[in-house]
C-alpha cells in the first residue's frame, strides 16, 4: 500500500504515552523507560538514559535524554518525561522509573530531582539497568531538604520593635 512506510514511520514518532493500565507496576514502568532510552541522542557522552512518568490514573509518559553539543542545553531524560506528562495536562504522579546501561543505580541529577519534587511531591523513584532494577526509593532519600514554595513565603519575618517603655521618673 502507497505510504504505508511514511505512515509507519510517523506513528513511530509519536509521544510514548500508554493507556490508563496498559502497563501496571514497576516492572512494566522499567520496560517503558527501557524502550524511551532506545531513543536517546547521546552523542556527545554516549550515555543514554530513558524515563518513565506514571500519572496518577495510571498513564505511562517516557523521555530520553536529549544532549547537545554545550551540555547546558542538554536534557535528563526525566525532565523529558516530566515536560511532556504536564504540557499534556498531567498533574498528579505516582512514580517515575529511570533507566542506563550502568552497573549501578542512576539516581536522577540535582535539577531532575527539584523539579519531580515541584511537581510530584514524594515519588517512588525506581532505578534500573538493562538486565534488572538497581534500586527503588522515595524522592525525600534523594532530596531531603527540598526548596519549594514555602522557600519563597516561609521566612522568618522580622522582629517586632521593641516599644519604649516610658520612664515614669
Amino acid at each position: 500500500m502507497p505510504g504505508s512506510d511514511a505512515r509507519s514511520r510517523r506513528r513511530a514518532r509519536q509521544p510514548a504515552v500508554h493507556a490508563a493500565g496498559a502497563r501496571a507496576g514497576a516492572s512494566g514502568l522499567i520496560d517503558a523507560a527501557r524502550q524511551a532510552r532506545l531513543r536517546s541522542l547521546a552523542d556527545f557522552s554516549g550515555f543514554a538514559v530513558g524515563a518513565a512518568l506514571e500519572t496518577s490514573t495510571g498513564d505511562i509518559v517516557t523521555g530520553c535524554n536529549i544532549e547537545n553539543a554545550t551540555y547546558g542545553l542538554t536534557m535528563c531524560a526525566e525532565r523529558v518525561a516530566l515536560f511532556k506528562a504536564l504540557s499534556e495536562g498531567h498533574r498528579a504522579f505516582r512514580r517515575v522509573a529511570v533507566v542506563s546501561d550502568a552497573p549501578v543505580a542512576t539516581p536522577p541529577c540535582g535539577a531532575c530531582r527539584q523539579l519531580l519534587w515541584e511537581f510530584g511531591g514524594d515519588l517512588e523513584v525506581v532505578m534500573a539497568n538493562l538486565q534488572r532494577e538497581t534500586a527503588r526509593v522515595r524522592l525525600r532519600a534523594l532530596l531531603p531538604l527540598p526548596f519549594t514554595r514555602r522557600s519563597l513565603t516561609g521566612a522568618p519575618r522580622p522582629r517586632a520593635r521593641r516599644r519604649k517603655r516610658s520612664n515614669p521618673l
